[in-house]
C-alpha cells in the first residue's frame, strides 16, 4: 500500500497538539482532506485565525479573555483583597464553575520546569509582584501537587519574593510535604492548609472554601 505523504505536513500539524499521537494526527489529516468540504475548511481555518487574534492575556493577571482588562479584573463585584495565583486560565475557569471564591486572580501561564527550560522569567511572577499593595490582604498559592507546582511555589521563588512586599496573609493551599519545605516569613501570617489526599486545585478549593472567606 502506498504511503500517504501528501498528509504528512498536515498530519505533523495535528501532532503538535497535546495529547495527539501519530496515527491520531493522521486521522485526522484524512478526514480534513476526504471528508470536509472546501467551506467547512474555510470555516475551521478562519475561527482558527479569529480566535488566535481576539483572544489575549489580561495584562493585569494573565488570564485569557477577548477584553483588557478581563471580565474578572474589570467586575466592580470581586473582592480585590485576595488574589488566587494558578498555574493558568484553566485553572480560574475550574474553582469559577464552583460559584465560592469572589476574589481576584493572577494567572502564572506555566510553571517552573528546568528540564522543559522554563523558569521564573518565563512566568508572570513580576506582574504579581505589582499587584501587591496595601489593598492586598491575602494572597492564595493554589498551583498543582506536582514536583513543577511545589518548584514554582516554595523554590524560593513566589513565596520569598512576596515576603519582600507589604504584610498581609498568605494562604497557602497544598499538602503535608510542601509545608514542611515552606521558607520563614516572620513578617507575614502563613496559613498552611493541610489535604493530604486532594490532587487537583478544585477539591482544595471546595475544602478551603468551607473555611468561609
Amino acid at each position: 500500500m502506498a504511503d500517504l505523504k501528501f498528509l504528512d505536513a498536515l498530519a505533523s500539524t495535528f501532532e503538535s497538539l497535546p495529547g495527539v499521537g501519530k496515527k491520531t494526527a493522521r486521522r485526522y489529516a484524512y478526514h480534513v482532506i476526504e471528508k470536509m468540504t472546501d467551506e467547512d475548511v474555510e470555516t475551521f481555518a478562519k475561527t482558527l485565525i479569529e480566535t488566535k487574534n481576539k483572544v489575549k492575556h489580561c495584562p493585569i493577571c494573565g488570564m485569557l479573555s477577548t477584553q483588557e482588562p478581563c471580565e474578572i479584573c474589570s467586575s466592580k463585584l470581586r473582592d480585590r483583597s485576595k488574589i488566587m495565583v494558578v498555574k493558568d486560565t484553566k485553572d480560574v475557569l475550574a474553582i469559577e464553575n464552583m460559584g465560592e471564591y469572589v476574589g481576584l486572580y493572577h494567572c502564572l501561564n506555566g510553571l517552573i520546569s528546568p528540564m522543559d527550560g522554563i523558569g521564573p522569567d518565563d512566568l508572570t511572577i513580576n506582574l504579581l509582584e505589582k499587584r501587591l499593595s496595601n489593598d492586598v490582604e491575602e494572597v492564595i498559592l493554589a498551583t498543582s501537587f506536582t514536583p513543577s507546582g511545589e518548584t514554582t511555589v516554595f523554590g524560593h521563588v513566589i513565596v520569598r519574593q512576596i515576603c519582600t512586599s507589604s504584610p498581609f496573609s498568605l494562604v497557602v493551599i497544598y499538602n503535608f510535604l510542601s509545608c514542611t519545605n515552606a521558607l520563614s516569613c516572620p513578617k507575614h501570617s502563613i496559613i498552611f492548609l493541610v489535604i493530604p489526599s486532594f490532587d487537583s486545585v478544585p477539591f482544595a478549593a471546595i475544602y478551603f472554601s468551607s473555611l468561609k472567606w
